[in-house]
Formats: structure tokens, sequence, C-alpha cells
């Protein structure tokens, strides 16, 4: 590969541009100064941010300047989606999230030298914009038939509810970020998810306007599965970049559970393996698809990258736990709880018998079949087995594990944990 834009482009990460030439010629002619736009609806950014985020990095790498523009001021607006208006955030919760949001983003690009990257808010300008100057210095250099026909905007005119104008207004927004960054810091390129066309057309269009420049605009893919169904969504909801709302168990096991018809692109899109190493998980997937070696990479990787290396080993420890191999002893408190949520489970207090927490839990059917199991090595607490004589004793006598839990299991395909309430 020649270029980082052709890196992009075998990596599947290029489908809309405002010239493909001109950007290949000023990224090669380069350092050039791009952005890109992540607005705060939410405490954390999920998985489908991961596309700007990782963008953003190769392009760094290839020696840019990276401007990451999280929005405040058009965080509390909403950019227009085809299910309707949004609920309109208070400003001091959207300006938490605006603080979550950057330091999330911060941790995969470098932050010094000639290449850091900048973290903007798009409030600094917009918060101090009167609505004469919005509409006198701004408004002035759009067309009503140009802002109709942008897709999303059209659609929602067409729909029951329509669009407000404080939705409608967010296209005007979204091009004073790119003329405003263009102005101070000589910014030349946005980027963002093919929904954003129009938008980033908005950026590029009043530059050239008001400034008389040529800039350019590049959209990555939307990702989504193989089936149609929509990627970055687990049974839980989203899967999030932030421990606490998905821990690094389940994000590493949502990467895991990648389809085949998946993995290859995933690994494209989200990882920094070659083209080579990709091709040869692409030829394992095909001749030995159940060793799964594409899906572990990838799982292993991004889980490494977001949550750090012994959060990684902990997730593949918890899955062999759940599959009856690994010492859940050796697990941290974090992991145990996200092994609690992925299994059937019940509140018992200190006193309770074992042999009722083992009913309770669903293990044991009775008091009678979990003594029998007992009797036969079947039954386990904390992976040790147990015999009929232990299931008398009170649930406080025994060890528990970080957070006050004893994983009981009944063989090695039943197992529940239970919470000790002491």
């Amino acid at each position: 590969m020649h270029s980082v834009l052709d890196e992009l482009a075998w990596r599947g990460l290029v489908v809309q541009t405002t010239g493909r030439e001109a950007l290949g010629s000023a990224l090669a002619d380069g350092p050039i100064s791009l952005y890109c736009g992540f607005d705060p609806t939410a405490a954390s950014l999920h998985v489908g941010h991961l596309t700007q985020v990782l963008t953003m990095r190769r392009l760094q790498l290839a020696g840019h300047c990276p401007f990451a523009l999280v929005g405040g001021a058009t965080g509390l607006i909403g950019d227009p989606r085809m299910s309707g208006e949004r609920v309109l955030n208070d400003a001091e919760i959207v300006a938490t999230w605006v603080e979550s949001l950057r330091g999330q983003i911060s941790r995969f690009l470098d932050l010094e030298g000639e290449f850091g990257v900048t973290m903007v808010n798009n409030l600094d300008w917009i918060g101090r914009m009167s609505a004469l100057d919005f509409l006198r210095d701004m408004g002035k250099h759009y067309r009503m038939g140009t802002m109709l026909a942008k897709d999303t905007v059209a659609r929602r005119l067409q729909s029951d509810e329509g669009i407000s104008y404080t939705e409608f207004s967010y296209q005007v927004l979204q091009g004073i970020d790119y003329l405003e960054l263009h102005r101070r810091h000589g910014v030349s390129l946005q980027y963002g998810g093919n929904d954003q066309w129009g938008n980033l057309l908005s950026g590029v269009d009043l530059i050239h306007k008001v400034e008389g420049h040529e800039v350019h605009a590049l959209t990555t893919p939307l990702v989504t599965k193989a089936d149609g169904t929509k990627f970055g969504k687990s049974e839980g909801g989203a899967v999030w970049l932030d421990a606490e709302l998905t821990s690094p168990y389940a994000f590493h096991q949502f990467w895991l559970n990648a389809a085949d018809a998946d993995v290859v692109n995933y690994l494209r899109f989200f990882t920094f393996r070659s083209q080579e190493e990709i091709a040869e998980l692409e030829h394992a997937t095909e001749t030995a698809s159940h060793e799964r070696a594409a899906q572990r990479a990838l799982a292993d990787e991004l889980t490494t990258m977001v949550h750090g290396a012994q959060a990684t080993e902990q997730a593949k420890a918890a899955a062999s736990v759940l599959f009856g191999r690994g010492d859940v002893r050796a697990l941290d408190e974090q992991t145990v709880l996200a092994i609690a949520r992925e299994l059937p489970g019940a509140e018992v207090s200190a006193t309770t018998p074992l042999v009722d927490a083992f009913v309770s839990a669903g293990i044991a059917q009775s008091k009678g079949a979990a003594r029998r199991d007992a009797d036969g090595g079947g039954l386990s607490v904390n992976g040790e087995k147990i015999s009929a004589d232990d299931l008398a004793r009170e649930v406080g006598e025994l060890d528990a594990l970080p957070g006050a839990r004893l994983l009981l299991r009944r063989g090695r395909k039943n197992a529940a944990m239970v919470h000790r309430l002491d």
C-alpha cells in the first residue's frame, strides 16, 4: 500500500469522498490537520464509535494532526435521526459526558509530540454566538432547498412527527464547526460515518463560500452484521467502552461471538493487524472455522486495546470458569460480578444452610436431590467438591469470592452464583 488513503480503502473504511485524487494528494503531501466529531449523547462511547476513533489513530500514525471534537454544543441539540426527536439533556449532564468522552478518546491516541491529538469542544465558539450572529453571518450561506433535501430531514418531514427547527439546524452547527477549526487550526479534512455525509458537506460548502478554500470530507461505513442485524448490540443493549457499563468479560464475549461472515471485516476495521496477518486468519476461518482463531484474535486485541492486558486475561479466565475449567478464586471482583450477571442465582443470608442455597439457586430440585448429587461427587462450591455432610453447613461458614459470592455447580454444565447477604 502506497498511502494511508490506500490502507483505509483496503480496510473498507472509505465510502465517499469529496474527491479521491485530491484527498490522496493532500494526504501524500501532508501533514494535514483533520477532525472528527463525537456528540456526548451518553456517558460513554460504544463499540460503534471505534470506527471513527481508530481511523483517527491510523491517520495520526501516518503523520497527520488530529483534532477530536466532543460536541458540548451540538450535544445539547442532537443530530436528527430517523426514529424521531431526541430527548434534550440538561447542560450539566452533557458537560459531564463531554469530559468522560474526552478521557476515553484520549486513551487511543498520542497526546504529545508533533502529531499529538488536540481535544476541542464546540461550545467554546457556538456558545458565544448570538442568535443574530448565527442568522446574519452563517444562516445567509445556507439555502433551504439544499437543507430540506438532506435524507434524514426529508424522511422526517414526511413522518407524522416531523422535525423541529432545533434538530433541523444541526447541519448548520456542524458546518460552523468545520469553518472554525479551519480558521483556527487549518483543518482541511473532516470525516465521519456515512450517515454524516450531508453534515460533512455542510462544512465543506460553508468554507468554500466564506473563505474561498477547497477542503475535504470522507465517510467511513456504518458497520452492520452480515445477517442485517445492528452492530454493537448484545442481549443487554449497547456494548459500551466503559467497563462499568459493559464488563471486560462481556466485551470480550461480544467479539468472540462474531459470525464467520463478519469477523474478517471486523479485523480490518478495528485492529491494526497487517494485510498478511488478516489473510492468514481469513484462511483459518475458511479451513478450520471451529477453532475460531480469527474471533479469538479479534476479541483479545480489542479487549486489550480498550481495557488492558490484565482485563483480557481475566475475561478469558472467566470464560474458562463458566465452562467448568478455570479457577474462580483467581478472578477479581469485577470479573466475578460479570460472571454473576451471566448465571442464574439467588440471594441468601449467612445463616442459610448450603443445601437450601443449592435449591434456591436452581442447581438442585430438592434437598434430597442435592444430597444424592453430593454423594455422587457431583456438587461443588467455588470449584471444590463437597460431600452430603457439607450441605448442612451454613453459607456464612464458607470462604466467599470477592463481592460475597459463591459459585455453585452441579457437574460442569449447571452453575449458579449466589450472593451472601452478610
